[in-house]
């Protein structure tokens, strides 16, 4: 059940997002490169806004086009370059010896584990293309081999799905599309989705639930909770409530409801959106 949500909340906030920025993305090259875009949603505002005198707003609608779509690829950059600077430095805190033992054990050699010289438990997975899954040495030290293997399982869930890239694809549509307040609540609860998928996962692999419970209570008492500034999946600092909910009973599903007044607020501003986009195609 939580996979057939997680799906249909991507790929709604995908699809709702991307029609907006084609739209956007038609319009300012119509700007740059003077294309005759014909029935663009924006030229449809635009002459909208003249018949009933408001055409001083053609110049805040142009506004917010081009503030939307510097927002988004000033976040994009910033993405990058953040975990990329990350990346840097955990490759200076690596623990060679640690990093290949634990390549050997849990992924057949492959270069898949980075294990960095860190007293804080950390227990993270990164990267789009091929994501990388980084455990610290405090980590290795706090839990027993069976909880450190719930943990690895949680995390290789995380990097099997690429968790971290549809994490930052949700987190950028709910940022840079605020005016529809559905995809934040869709990204928020995206990422509840995710963690109990990978406890689920991690439960399934082991039959109990027992390590992860305790793993996570341990890291829980000892880690401070510090948001990195890229996408990542981490094993304790998301969901913390829903899952421990989650592990002590397996069996019983977590309900999560769609916000009434959210949904109808967000359907009527896409509704009128797709209106002007229709009579636009007419």
């Amino acid at each position: 059940m939580y996979k057939r949500q997680s799906s249909s909340m991507f790929i709604i906030s995908l699809a709702i997002s991307a029609i907006i920025f084609f739209q956007m993305g038609l319009y300012l090259l119509s700007i740059v490169a003077g294309w005759d875009v014909g029935y663009n949603l924006v030229v449809v505002c635009h002459g909208w806004m003249r018949t009933i005198g408001l055409s001083s707003l053609e110049y805040v609608l142009d506004a917010f086009v081009v503030y939307t779509l510097l927002v988004t690829s000033w976040k994009i950059g910033s993405q990058l370059y953040y975990a990329s600077r990350m990346k840097k430095r955990f490759e200076q805190y690596k623990e060679n010896g640690l990093s290949i033992e634990m390549n050997q054990t849990y992924s057949n050699g492959e270069d898949e584990f980075i294990v960095i010289s860190h007293p804080s438990p950390l227990a993270i997975t990164m990267g789009f293309v091929q994501p990388k899954i980084v455990l610290s040495t405090g980590l290795i030290s706090l839990l027993n081999n069976e909880e450190l293997k719930a943990v690895i399982s949680h995390e290789m869930y995380h990097k099997e799905n690429k968790d971290p890239f549809n994490i930052f694809l949700m987190s950028l549509c709910s940022s840079t599309m605020w005016y529809l307040p559905i995809l934040k609540w869709f990204n928020q609860n995206y990422r509840i989705m995710k963690e109990l998928l990978a406890d689920e996962y991690a439960i399934e692999k082991q039959e109990t639930s027992v390590n992860l419970g305790s793993a996570l209570l341990k890291m829980l008492k000892v880690s401070k909770n510090q948001k990195m500034p890229f996408a990542y999946a981490s094993f304790a600092d998301t969901s913390v409530n829903y899952r421990i909910d989650y592990i002590l009973n397996p069996v019983r599903e977590i309900q999560i409801k769609l916000p009434l007044i959210v949904t109808l607020m967000s359907l009527t501003i896409f509704s009128l959106i797709c209106a002007l986009f229709i009579y636009a195609l007419a």
